[in-house]
């Protein structure tokens, strides 16, 4: 690496979990050297927009007044500041399950602001990492580092718990600035275990990761190549398998050849499996190197936490499949051809994945669109190629800038108000539906009944009511 690595240690707080649908209303990071010393910091307050319904359980965690909320800067303007905070050379950008939430949120956020929306994971030096994978793997091989909290007798892994009892809060959590601060004290107790902090974060470097996955050992050797052995580590699996399987890799996928396929071996269905019941009884993690899960090399001291009895399992399957390659060679086929259905309708917002990426020349039309005024950019929303990028490049406007907006983006704006505060949902990749007004409404309802809401808690939400039944009054709101 040419350029002096820092990194960016960040954390937002948003309206809501839907990455597609949902927005960014608080983003804080600090950025630091490799050992972690201070260099700057960086906050941007967002307003929230006006076709986002806040969802009341997000705002009960974030505790921030609908007024407030109404304050800030516009998405577009803050999000364009954000990307170059995230893709300023040499930026190696990390949080506290940042992988698994934040990231995707600020993914999201890019795409619906036509900014590029993977360039921090590799352009100019840059890359991610994420804490809680690495503070996983200390809860696993070196406990004595931290205290771990045990809420109902099971370990939390939350940012909140760990940070409570390790007095890393100097103020309450889920205020953005507060999170990314209690982030960067976990990351220095971690990192005075050198060694070990120094190859965790091996695991967030491309080659590094595919180096280590290439030197572990061959179980079995197939007509579609060797398929090693492995412990796969990752939040998923969750404190009762104490966040581990063992895993067999079965190749690269074909239509995502970044994705490597690992097939967990402590399944007793796996034996079960029959050509016609392939997916039923399969169960894969997809893989790319330089990012989570976390695979260990399978030996004695890897394999001790997964259990006697999941060891069992594990060598009856590797058994099974040595004894059974037509069937192993249709296993992998399965998996490695396996691609997601593509869904028709898909509404621009949540078209990330599925649009893949603009064409040349609207992508050289984006970067003309960041430069231009406001006038500029209204006479340009209809000049992109691509469908999708039309309808963003309108919603850019309407939802950021209220002034001389043309009558054909005022009858956009409209348009696009009556499909939110309609009754039927749009719905992501994931057939997830956008929260409509209905359903922000009685979830409000429910909640203000709840024994565990406090006065505080009820005022936000009887603010929170009345302002998405004005706001997107329709049949069955208010």
């Amino acid at each position: 690496a040419g350029m002096a690595e820092t990194f960016l240690f960040y954390d937002i707080e948003t309206t809501g979990l839907s990455r597609a649908f949902d927005q960014i209303l608080e983003f804080a990071a600090i950025r630091t050297d490799l050992d972690l010393n201070e260099i700057d910091r960086f906050t941007a307050k967002i307003r929230l927009r006006p076709d986002v319904i806040p969802s009341a359980a997000a705002i009960l965690v974030t505790r921030l007044r609908i007024a407030d909320c109404l304050s800030g800067r516009c998405e577009y303007d803050a999000m364009r500041d954000i990307h170059a905070q995230l893709n300023r050379p040499g930026t190696v950008s990390i949080g506290y399950n940042s992988i698994g939430f934040d990231d995707e949120f600020l993914r999201f956020g890019f795409h619906r602001n036509l900014l590029p929306p993977y360039t921090h994971q590799f352009a100019n030096g840059c890359r991610r990492m994420d804490l809680l994978p690495i503070t996983l793997m200390y809860w696993l091989y070196r406990r004595e580092v931290l205290k771990w909290p045990e809420p109902n007798g099971r370990a939390s892994l939350k940012l909140e718990d760990i940070g409570a009892l390790n007095s890393l809060f100097s103020g309450p959590s889920h205020q953005a600035i507060r999170d990314v601060e209690a982030a960067l004290r976990l990351a220095r107790l971690l990192a005075r275990e050198e060694r070990m902090w120094r190859y965790l974060e091996g695991c967030f470097r491309t080659d590094i990761d595919a180096r280590r996955m290439e030197e572990l050992p061959v179980a079995v050797s197939s007509a579609s190549g060797d398929h090693r052995l492995a412990v796969l580590v990752a939040g998923e699996f969750g404190t009762r398998l104490r966040f581990q399987a063992p895993v067999i890799s079965l190749g690269h996928s074909i239509p995502y050849p970044k994705q490597s396929l690992w097939l967990r071996l402590d399944q007793p269905d796996l034996r079960g499996c029959r050509e016609e019941s392939l997916p039923a009884c399969t169960w894969v993690a997809r893989k790319r190197a330089g990012e989570p899960g976390i695979l260990l090399p399978p030996t004695e001291r890897y394999l001790e936490p997964i259990g006697p009895e999941r060891r069992r399992q594990m060598q009856a399957n590797l058994d099974w499949l040595r004894s059974q390659p037509a069937l192993f060679a249709r296993i992998a086929d399965h998996h490695r051809h396996f691609r997601y259905a593509f869904i028709p309708d898909l509404d621009p917002d949540a078209s990330l994945y599925q649009t893949g990426f603009w064409s040349r020349p609207d992508e050289a039309l984006c970067r003309a669109f960041h430069a231009a005024s406001t006038a500029e950019k209204m006479a340009m929303a209809d000049r992109f190629a691509s469908p999708e990028a039309r309808i963003l490049a309108q919603r850019i406007l309407f939802r950021n800038f209220d002034e001389g907006l043309t009558p054909e983006l005022t009858r956009a704006r409209s348009r696009h108000h009556q499909r939110v505060s309609s009754a039927t949902p749009m719905t992501d990749v994931a057939g997830t539906p956008r929260t409509t007004p209905q359903v922000g409404a009685a979830e409000i309802l429910r909640l203000r009944e709840s024994p565990e809401v406090d006065e505080a808690g009820r005022r936000l939400l009887n603010e929170l009511y009345d302002y998405i039944t004005q706001r997107f009054s329709g049949p069955g709101v208010a």
